[in-house]
């Protein structure tokens, strides 16, 4: 069971996105929030695997919100998963939330199936960005950050199949569709993303994205899809 807890400031919104959730067998609604500050209380109290994050709330706004559950100055041990929540798509926004931590970017008005997959895959640290939100605000993140020199000596860690694993997931590409492109299984490339994960110190897939583009592994401007 996916447990979820939903911070936003307005009513309707909780309303109708517990609404959607709670109609589905593997996901349950643990506690609403209706702004940042009361979200971080809630949420070290009830320990949710899924946090929805809005990003304009008064009090303490998402991201700082993100940031107090996220970064290094938070308390406690557990660590959520935070699925953020705009009505805009604004570059700045998806840079901060990166920033910040968070694990999915959706906006409010996708369809209720996709706010349904976005709890799923975030909470199995298979989430990245909403479809609308497209590669180029990586590029532009990781372009606005310095190249991590320590990076590229962290890949001498890495065995040759798992850097091919690490150059496909920056490339957006999902465990199914690189378990097609290698030849090999699906368990066997959630094994390598774990691995990778786990070598390189890195919390989950958004991190292993953005290492992939710092480290050169692949390049703004590239193409997309391998091949």
């Amino acid at each position: 069971m996916i447990r979820t807890l939903i911070v936003d400031d307005q009513t309707m919104i909780r309303v109708g996105i517990r609404a959607i959730l709670q109609a589905q067998p593997d996901i349950e609604v643990v506690g609403e929030a209706e702004n940042g500050q009361l979200g971080v209380d809630r949420s070290r109290g009830l320990r949710p695997d899924v946090v929805l994050m809005d990003v304009r709330m008064p009090v303490m706004d998402g991201l700082a919100a993100t940031r107090a559950l996220l970064g290094p100055d938070r308390a406690g041990s557990h660590t959520p998963r935070v699925l953020m929540l705009t009505t805009f798509d604004l570059d700045d926004y998806i840079n901060a939330a990166l920033q910040a931590g968070a694990s999915g970017f959706l906006l409010k008005d996708s369809e209720p199936d996709d706010l349904i997959r976005a709890v799923r895959v975030v909470a199995g640290g298979e989430a990245l960005l909403a479809p609308s939100i497209t590669r180029r605000l990586i590029e532009s993140f990781v372009e606005a950050r310095p190249r991590r020199s320590a990076g590229a000596t962290a890949l001498n860690a890495l065995t040759e199949r798992e850097r091919e694993v690490l150059r496909l997931m920056a490339l957006g590409l999902s465990n199914n569709e690189i378990a097609a492109s290698l030849f090999i299984s699906e368990p066997t490339t959630k094994t390598h993303v774990s691995r990778i994960l786990q070598k390189l110190g890195l919390r989950d897939r958004v991190q292993a994205v953005v290492f992939g583009y710092e480290t050169g592994l692949v390049t703004p401007g590239g193409p997309a899809r391998p091949g």
